[in-house]
């Protein structure tokens, strides 16, 4: 089996790439020295990203269905048939993405594995009902999708159907084994077998949604334990023509003497940055009672119940000394839960929108 090219990939990565994972990583360890929701807020977290991240997984692909319809679509499932092909889909990946949210720990990347997934995500879905769980058969190519659900643009050929066995036993048990042995930093393994697993397009259809399940597996492995309580999906529907962009760049690289993944790792990392970023936050809003002070929590009670405010007037109405009220508004504008507006003697305080 010849790794190389996947070594080649890792190597020389710029410092600019170094400088985003380090930081991601200590985002990472702020959500574990914080994490301290309920299990009720928790659930509440997970339910709402699992209607989140399967709306916007299945609308990437060209699917029509809101988060609202799906929410009501979930809600009903004993009564519900799912007739519907977009329906079935959100279905399917639903109950897939439940999975590895809650059972994660005991799911492992191989092929076996994989063409299970595959064959569960489409499991509701008639019409593939004959390829599911199985390689493909013929050639597909990657076409990026407009709203109305039609191919507008070829975005790279996949690998022939013939060498794709062969073509996702060397990528599996490559990522294996760089993961056992830690040979790169996990977000490196990952992104590579995401921009090769779309690459090969392994299956006749599915293959953008179950690679969105893979992510969140392997993420979840790798320690960034926030993944089911913000939405990774989200944030490629929100970047749907950078995310294209991204592996059109880099996969027409493949097969030269120049193999890049340097600008899928680009849109990668800068998308999980800012998921990264939004756990902590979203940690912090929920902990904000925990983690202020009785005077500091009283200044932001204060601040959310009106429009603006300087910090003279809250030191007056709430009988707080000034350098008091100062240091609480320094941590509020520290967690980004407020904002200052103007200078010097006029300056105010709100609470960030």
């Amino acid at each position: 089996m010849d790794n190389k090219r996947f070594e080649q990939r890792l190597e020389n990565i710029p410092n600019h790439v170094w400088a985003t994972i380090s930081q991601i990583d200590e985002l990472k360890g702020q959500w574990i020295a914080g994490a301290r929701l309920s299990p009720q807020v928790l659930g509440r977290l997970k339910r709402s990203v699992l209607i989140t991240s399967t709306g916007a997984s299945t609308r990437i692909e060209g699917a029509k269905l809101s988060d609202e319809d799906i929410e009501r679509l979930m809600s009903n499932l004993s009564v519900q048939k799912f007739v519907d092909r977009d329906a079935q889909e959100v279905r399917g990946y639903y109950e897939l993405l439940e999975k590895v949210f809650n059972s994660w720990e005991r799911l492992h990347i191989t092929e076996s594995a994989i063409k299970h997934w595959h064959n569960e995500l489409l499991k509701h879905v008639s019409k593939d009902e004959r390829h599911r769980g199985d390689y493909k058969k013929v050639e597909n190519s990657v076409h990026m999708i407009d709203a109305e659900g039609n191919p507008i643009a070829l975005i790279f050929e996949t690998v022939p159907a013939y060498l794709t066995p062969k073509a996702m036993q060397e990528l599996v048990e490559w990522t294996q084994n760089a993961l056992d042995k830690r040979t790169y930093h996990p977000l490196l393994i990952i992104a590579n077998f995401l921009v090769e697993f779309l690459r090969i397009h392994p299956f006749q259809d599915g293959n953008g949604r179950l690679s969105r399940v893979l992510t969140n597996l392997l993420l979840l492995h790798a320690g960034y334990l926030y993944m089911p309580y913000t939405s990774h999906e989200k944030f490629v529907e929100d970047n749907k023509s950078d995310y294209y962009l991204a592996l059109r760049k880099s996969q027409k690289t493949f097969g030269t003497d120049t193999e890049s993944i340097e600008p899928w790792l680009e849109f990668f990392l800068s998308i999980f940055l800012s998921q990264s970023e939004m756990a902590v936050e979203l940690l912090s809003r929920e902990n904000i009672e925990k983690i202020l002070s009785p005077k500091q929590l009283a200044v932001w009670q204060h601040i959310e119940e009106v429009e603006e405010v300087t910090p003279g007037d809250i030191a007056r109405l709430l009988g707080i000394a000034r350098p008091t009220v100062n240091q609480a508004l320094d941590r509020l504008l520290k967690l980004k839960r407020i904002e200052r507006i103007g200078q010097g003697r006029s300056t105010r305080y709100r609470k960030l929108k």
